[in-house]
């Protein structure tokens, strides 16, 4: 392997790079005088280094073209018409790296996290874990629907997942058996509201998880579950639950 070049080579690269600006000449200059590898370029370009320098460089033709055009899109120099045109071409982890760059709004965050959610459903499981720990809303959406346990276990342990986006989930009549007992099982979900009220009202929902939801909820929702087209023992206790509040609540004779 070649040994990383030293800190105050970098530094003269760095700054040959940034005096050389857009120009091509110039930046083929700079390379050819310092002729960094491909890592070493990946890691200039996300450090605001002209887009062009990949251009300008031999490495770009090597086994890692695909983290150089990486590297690129994560640049925070790179245009959107730029970034449009190299997002296909990444792969699902650098996707998933440009749709959470802190610098991209618009159009480009939008294509961003359309590509990653695009290239969700082709990928192995271990990718698919790995993705839903890091994804954003739109491709957690996708990734929440998941047949596999380990990735719906990811997916509840995203910091980006909101209450909204999970309950939705649960309330479809898609949802996922792994879905429905990961939240069930989960420390950071399983005591929210929003969520029990949406195990209990899924009619797949295990019988046994449902069940154990019901003493949690208020009255109000106590009705729906009574009246709602689920199995007849889940609203049969439902109603048992809200007489006896109703009969906790009666003033004595």
């Amino acid at each position: 392997m070649r040994p990383p070049a030293p800190p105050e080579d970098l530094d003269l690269l760095h700054a040959a790079l940034l005096r050389a600006g857009e120009s091509v000449p110039a930046l083929r200059a700079a390379l050819a005088a310092h002729a960094p590898d491909a890592l070493l370029l990946i890691a200039l370009l996300r450090a605001r280094c002209p887009c062009d320098c990949w251009r300008c460089s031999p490495a770009r033709r090597g086994r890692r073209t695909r983290a150089l055009l990486a590297g690129v899109v994560l640049n925070p120099r790179a245009t959107v018409p730029l970034s449009l045109r190299l997002l296909p071409s990444l792969f699902w982890r650098d996707l998933a790296a440009a749709a959470l760059a802190p610098q991209v709004a618009g159009p480009d965050a939008r294509a961003r996290r359309g590509a990653a959610a695009r290239a969700a459903p082709d990928l192995r499981l271990g990718e698919r874990v790995a993705l839903a720990k890091i994804a954003t809303a739109p491709v957690l959406a996708l990734l929440l629907a998941d047949e596999d346990t380990l990735v719906a276990e990811a997916c509840l342990i995203n910091p980006r997942l909101r209450e909204e986006d999970l309950a939705t989930a649960l309330r479809s009549d898609s949802a996922s058996r792994a879905l429905i007992e990961a939240a069930g099982a989960s420390t950071r979900w399983s005591a929210n509201y929003a969520v029990r009220l949406a195990l209990v009202l899924q009619p797949r929902t295990p019988l046994a998880l449902a069940l154990g939801q019901l003493s949690a909820l208020v009255p109000r929702d106590l009705r729906r579950v009574a009246e709602a087209p689920i199995a007849q023992l889940l609203c049969v206790a439902a109603q048992r639950l809200l007489d006896q509040m109703a009969a906790s609540t009666e003033p004595e004779t």
